[in-house]
């Protein structure tokens, strides 16, 4: 029978495998792994098999191999995952798209009932409708306030009751209703806390950011140099359209107001000497589309009239010989 490893092999063998992922991978998803259990976490990896490791362990273990193996690599970066392990955590190191890795872990949640003295990860509402109970257990839903009336036999919730807010804690009425009505409020699973990739740490958000938002970001950026260019009249790739049409201007506004002139303003000039010739190119415009509904009913006329003759004379055999 083989000896049993002791601590100091384990911690050994433990650090050796973080170190060879850490080499391995450039990319880590750091999730939390509150109230996940062992049978989710195997089909977690299970769904994940291929592209990406999962890897959990205690805090200080990770932390103390990311700091020797950033000390032996000489790789600073490594150094950034140090202040993400806080709490209940775990890696996922992957080759994959980080996004649909991502969506992948989401998928394995698991229900589970509302336990005495945990904290409600979600608003839990309880809605209306027959319960099924008989009006023996009545007591449960006066100790919460929770209007009732008995029919058939059973008993029945008028109107939906918000019965635990996020962040407070399960009392033992709300979780002994919550049991007898078969209500399972929530659910857990790994939850993607932080994404690094290649020494850069950043919010998952990041992940669900599409081509047209990026676009909209950096739409809204331009706009800003572009206003603050020309704000403080210093001259920039962004704000060089304004700055030539505003010098348009101002020399269109001379040119006007001076004899003096230049080819862009003779046109401008020609207008306001004679503003009937804005009148007349409306009419002409005008006369055009009005022409083109006579033209065209002039055409449907010409081929109604067209039968008529062909039956006065059909292939060149008069009716009436």
């Amino acid at each position: 029978m083989a000896p049993k490893p002791s601590k100091a092999d384990k911690k050994i063998v433990y650090d050796k495998k973080l170190c060879q992922l850490l080499d391995d991978y450039t990319q880590i998803l750091v999730t939390a792994a509150d109230n996940v259990g062992s049978k989710q976490l195997q089909g977690i990896r299970k769904g994940l098999r291929g592209d990406s490791v999962v890897l959990m362990g205690k805090n200080t273990m990770m932390k103390r191999s990311v700091r020797l193996h950033a000390e032996k690599t000489g790789n600073q970066a490594f150094l950034n995952l140090i202040p993400l392990l806080v709490g209940n955590v775990g890696l996922i190191f992957t080759k994959g798209d980080l996004k649909e890795v991502s969506e992948e872990v989401a998928k394995y949640k698991v229900g589970a009932p509302a336990r005495v003295g945990l904290v409600a990860p979600i608003d839990v509402v309880v809605p209306p409708g027959n319960t099924g109970l008989d009006p023996s257990q009545t007591s449960f839903f006066q100790v919460l306030n929770i209007p009732t009336k008995i029919n058939k036999g059973t008993v029945e919730i008028i109107t939906p009751v918000e019965l635990i807010k996020k962040g407070e804690k399960v009392g033992s009425s709300e979780a002994a209703l919550l049991a007898k009505l078969g209500i399972r409020p929530f659910s857990y699973g790994l939850v993607v806390l932080t994404v690094y990739d290649n020494g850069s740490v950043f919010s998952p958000e990041v992940l669900d950011l599409t081509n047209e938002d990026l676009m909209g970001k950096f739409a809204a950026g331009v706009s800003m140099v572009t206003s603050l260019s020309l704000a403080i009249a210093y001259p920039t790739l962004a704000a060089a359209p304004h700055i030539f049409i505003n010098a348009y201007k101002n020399l269109l506004a001379v040119a006007l107001a001076t004899e003096y002139s230049f080819p862009q303003a003779e046109q401008v000039k020609e207008y306001l000497k004679d503003p009937s010739k804005f009148a007349t190119a409306a009419p002409v415009a005008a006369s055009g589309s009005a022409a083109a509904p006579a033209a065209a009913a002039a055409k449907v006329e010409e081929k109604k009239d067209e039968p008529a003759e062909e039956s006065d004379d059909d292939m060149g055999f008069s009716l009436f010989d």
